[in-house]
């Protein structure tokens, strides 16, 4: 399989120890933390590298048949079947895959983890710890009215000299792109998914004309978890690829959709 080089972008055979085109270094426990896993074990190593809170906690139980309410997870069965399943508030199982196909079967919960992942951030509280004490009311106000405008000048200058690549699909050196805001993302032919580029391609308003705007792809930007998780906005809480940052209390797996198949 082909993967990404971190440093200049190449597109190299995972088997190699450095990279051909800029001699750099390519770690095996990187590729198993950035790339899309692909077996049970490999979901298990995504999972601990992206600081996950344990398991009891999330509900997400990889190479587990757990069998009471809540619960999401994948195992592989005494007929070598691999189990997608979701077990409801109630306790029926939804099972969402059985079959051979231990990749797909991983993709299934991976996808559904890295949205659950978009969800539990985007319903954090925010902390009210800096609020200002009411009797300053009138200096937040005024500080509130110089912001505005600031962001109001920023904006505008940032209309007149921004020669970004508008929102689309781009063909780029042979690569399918997608810019979304501030990302971009590179269509990986080997996954049939959409992955983060780290390395922003050097498309602006000036080439683009280059390169139409088009989609050519298997699978379109719109139908990958990037975009349907949340992940695509510019929130910056989501640019270490679902990395948790916070401590195990602040996620609520009481606020999961546990009624519905998946």
């Amino acid at each position: 399989m082909k993967i990404k080089c971190d440093y200049c972008g190449a597109m190299i055979d995972e088997t190699n120890d450095r990279c051909p085109s800029c001699g750099a270094p390519l770690s095996g426990a990187n590729r198993t933390a950035n790339e899309q896993p692909k077996t049970i074990e490999e979901l298990k190593a995504w999972y601990i590298a992206h600081h996950l809170p344990p398991e009891e906690i999330t509900r997400f139980f990889i190479g587990k048949n757990i069998t009471e309410p809540m619960a999401f997870g994948i195992y592989r069965d005494g007929n070598g079947d691999f189990v997608v399943y979701k077990n409801k508030a109630s306790g029926e199982r939804a099972v969402r895959y059985k079959g051979a196909d231990e990749k797909y079967a991983v993709n299934e919960l991976y996808q559904r983890l890295k949205a659950e992942i978009a969800d539990q951030k985007g319903n954090r509280p925010v902390s009210n710890a800096y609020q200002q004490p009411q009797q300053k009311k009138s200096k937040k106000k005024k500080g509130c009215l110089i912001a505005i405008i600031i962001f109001v000048v920023l904006a505008m200058l940032t209309a007149i000299f921004d020669h970004s690549a508008p929102n689309g699909y781009y063909n780029y050196k042979g690569t399918e792109y997608y810019r979304q805001g501030s990302s971009w993302y590179y269509y990986d032919k080997e996954q049939d998914d959409w992955l983060k580029s780290y390395d922003d391609p050097d498309i602006t308003d000036k080439n683009a004309k280059d390169y139409k705007t088009y989609h050519q792809s298997g699978k379109s930007f719109e139908e990958s978890c990037w975009y349907n998780s949340g992940s695509h906005s510019d929130d910056s809480s989501w640019d270490n690829d679902s990395d948790w940052d916070s401590g195990s209390d602040s996620w609520d797996s009481g606020s999961t959709d546990w009624d519905s198949d998946w």
